[in-house]
């Protein structure tokens, strides 16, 4: 593949991963609110409730943490 036409593919390709990160924001987001009204709506906690809705939180931070970011290419930053 020539440099012009991985010129015209960059653009698009951080559209998408921007695309699948936002995705997946709105996911996580579902899953926790998901997992806290199970937990909460029986009137009772359990470990297990407790966990589900630790573990769910802590992959969505994770997931925050793993925003794409613009790759700044050689010749961009000799300058």
């Amino acid at each position: 593949m020539s440099d012009q036409q991985a010129k015209q593919f960059d653009p698009f390709l951080e559209n998408l991963r921007q695309g699948i990160w936002l995705i997946g924001i709105s996911s996580w987001v579902f899953g926790i609110t998901d997992r806290s009204i199970a937990t909460f709506s029986d009137g009772s906690l359990s470990a297990l409730d407790i966990a589900q809705l630790f573990t769910a939180s802590f992959f969505f931070v994770s997931w925050l943490f793993l925003k794409p970011t613009r790759q700044l290419k050689a010749s961009e930053s000799s300058d």
